[in-house]
C-alpha cells in the first residue's frame, strides 16, 4: 500500500504540471487526478507505517569497536 507521503507529493506534481501546461481537457483530467489522489491520502495517518530501517551504528557500536 502507498503511503501518504507519496500520494501527497504525487498529487502536488500533477497540481504543478496542471498549472503549466496549455491544453486546458489535460488540465482538468490531472486536476481529476490529483484530487483522487488527495482522497487517498487524507484517511491515511500523517506518519507512513512502512517497515522500519536498522539502526546503523556508522563509528563502532556495541558489536564493533571505533576506527575498525
Amino acid at each position: 500500500m502507498l503511503g501518504k507521503t507519496y500520494l501527497t507529493k504525487q498529487a502536488s506534481l500533477l497540481l504543478e504540471f496542471a498549472r503549466t501546461t496549455s491544453d486546458s481537457e489535460l488540465s482538468a483530467k490531472l486536476i481529476s487526478k490529483a484530487a483522487d489522489l488527495k482522497s487517498q491520502a487524507d484517511p491515511m495517518p500523517d506518519k507512513d507505517q512502512g517497515p522500519k530501517a536498522p539502526d546503523v551504528a556508522l563509528d563502532g557500536g556495541p558489536d564493533r569497536p571505533s576506527g575498525s
